[in-house]
């Protein structure tokens, strides 16, 4: 699994996929149990709230510097999820999660960050290298489902 990061003036994206030795609904169980983010993913010290459509999270980084507050903007539970928060046309940032079945049992899955606005080109500096963020999270989401759903990681 490798992230990907493409640029422009207005935008930018990070993206990551890794195919996860589980069900869907294993990882689902995962990417929506806020109490239990910090026992799987290194990248996430504390969600507060409920991740559920039109709720408001609060999501501590481990260095407890940062603390962002996503709303759950769309839900198509056990498949995808969206994150997103800023003000457009200012400066927005959306996280997609998608889970995809494959037929022998294992699920890909895509987490997808965009962040837009005419603010951008003033604070890229400011913004982390969001690859090796991305990496750490999916590895720790594929280690915990298979663990979960009893495959090989």
């Amino acid at each position: 699994m490798k992230s990907r990061t493409t640029r422009s003036a207005f935008r930018m994206e990070c993206a990551i996929t890794a195919t996860i030795a589980a069900p869907p609904d294993a990882v689902w169980a995962l990417l929506t149990d806020a109490a239990g983010f910090p026992e799987w993913n290194s990248t996430v010290a504390s969600i507060e709230g409920e991740i559920a459509e039109g709720q408001r999270l609060k999501l501590r980084l481990p260095n407890g510097d940062r603390v962002f507050t996503p709303k759950v903007s769309a839900v198509e539970p056990g498949r995808a999820m969206t994150w997103s928060d800023g003000m457009a046309p200012m400066f927005q940032g959306v996280r997609t999660f998608r889970l995809t079945p494959r037929d022998d049992g294992t699920t890909d899955f895509e987490m997808r960050e965009e962040f837009r606005g005419v603010m951008l080109p003033m604070i890229r500096g400011s913004l982390p290298d969001f690859a090796p963020i991305f990496e750490a999270y999916a590895r720790d989401l594929k280690r915990a489902a298979e663990a979960r759903a009893g495959g090989a990681s």
